[in-house]
């Protein structure tokens, strides 16, 4: 799953022991793990190899300018939803044809700057998106390709924020729609309508709707293609599941083993936009407790990061695992599970810092006992955790820390009061 284990009752993050980390860095501090985030990017490639097939890392789950050089590295490309992380990745050696542009509500100027960019694909949300970007692509003569975001009505069965792919969303339009988007756009001189793009949401932990989707979406591109149109690409999106407890998502040869043969002699590129199960389980955020409280029956761990630092449970009502980064022999190697049953647990609430009743990470959650001073690691921490983070109360932003074997280093350093006001000068 990682690259995060103990070894003799302390956390190590690869080779590092993680209070190394927090001795030279301090906390709260975000730690990556870069055999993690390889491990997960090359078992996709490995398992999609059969199809000629693109990843396009969603950088809106962790855009670590660090982080997206390696990946790119690595033969990945991008999926980005904002012209910021167009910015971010042209500070990389990506190929950027292997960009996919997403989003809804894309200005004119992010149009703009990737067109003049020469992306791959714009994913279109909407009849005003396209007439628009075919308004743009002809005002600078950029000619471009599009993929229509084509919503198959298929519920992943997920939070309700984070779906995607059902009728009653802002995304994309109805497959009943599709074919009459084509045959009004589909022929026009400056942007090549040649290709579908599905996403169904985040956080899928069964392979059955993104193959149901497949199954929606084929019988549209054959008709499509027996009316002259080229559909030469599906973009198959993300929200593939990260195992946030232990062995509750299907692997990356999980999911091709469901969808490869359904799309196997289609004539069809592949793309895919990974973010969450490439990234999440590639980052801890290691916490420090400040406190410990009693209030009427319940314990509280007051621990110094807070709902800015991960908004994930609060807003998500998420969970994530959490476990001292030092405990004695017989809790180190625990399933990671919101249900555990171990004697010598006890229950409490780990909560931080903000002036907000929100600001909690778990309720009622069964840990072994700490105290001021100790760490806690709080897991599956990398995708939309830094992304999402924020000033709020004025709290300056946590640092990035990459490790790398035995050798970690600062990718992003922790930010100052002076940086807080730099802007306001």
């Amino acid at each position: 799953m990682d690259f995060f284990q103990y070894k003799k009752g302390k956390l190590f993050a690869e080779g590092v022991d993680v209070e190394k980390i927090a001795a030279e860095v301090g906390t709260p501090a975000y730690i990556y793990s870069k055999a993690t985030i390889l491990d997960h990017f090359n078992k996709i490639k490995k398992a999609f190899s059969a199809l000629d097939t693109t990843i396009c890392y969603s950088i809106k789950a962790c855009g670590n300018i660090n982080i997206l050089k390696m990946l790119a590295a690595e033969g990945s490309g991008f999926d980005i939803v904002s012209g910021g992380e167009l910015f971010r990745a042209q500070q990389t050696n990506v190929d950027m044809k292997k960009i996919v542009f997403a989003g809804t509500g894309k200005t004119d100027a992010e149009i703009i700057a990737a067109l003049k960019a020469g992306i791959g694909y714009f994913n279109i949300e909407s009849e005003a998106e396209l007439e628009n970007l075919i308004a743009l692509a002809k005002k600078t003569k950029k000619k471009t390709k599009a993929a229509l975001r084509v919503n198959p009505d298929v519920d992943p069965k997920t939070h309700k924020f984070i779906t995607t792919g059902k009728k009653e969303t802002k995304f994309g339009v109805d497959i009943e729609r599709a074919e009459k988007v084509f045959a009004q756009y589909g022929k026009n001189e400056y942007v090549n309508l040649c290709a579908i793009h599905v996403h169904l949401g985040s956080g899928g932990k069964t392979i059955d709707p993104y193959c149901e989707a497949i199954k929606k979406i084929l019988p549209l591109i054959n008709s499509l293609r027996g009316k002259g149109f080229t559909i030469e690409m599906l973009d198959l999106g993300g929200g593939y599941g990260a195992a946030y407890q232990s062995d509750t998502v299907p692997s990356a040869a999980d999911y091709a083993k469901g969808m490869v043969p359904l799309l196997k002699g289609k004539n069809l590129k592949l793309v895919l936009e990974p973010g969450k199960s490439i990234i999440a389980n590639a980052a801890i955020l290691l916490t420090k407790v400040l406190y410990r409280k009693q209030g009427g029956n319940k314990k509280f761990i007051i621990v110094d990061a807070g709902m800015n630092d991960l908004i994930r449970p609060c807003l998500y009502d998420a969970f994530h695992f959490i476990w001292p980064a030092k405990v004695a022999k017989e809790f180190a190697a625990v399933k990671r599970t919101e249900k555990l049953n171990i004697k010598g647990l006890e229950f409490v609430d780990i909560v931080g810092p903000i002036c907000e009743g929100s600001d909690f990470f778990a309720k009622d959650r069964a840990i072994p006992p700490v105290n001021r001073g100790d760490l806690i690691a709080i897991f599956t921490a990398g995708a939309y955790g830094h992304t999402m983070s924020s000033n709020y109360n004025a709290r300056p932003m946590l640092p990035e820390i990459l490790v790398d074997g035995k050798n970690f280093k600062v990718i992003r350093k922790r930010q100052t009061y002076k940086d807080l006001i730099a802007l306001e000068k």
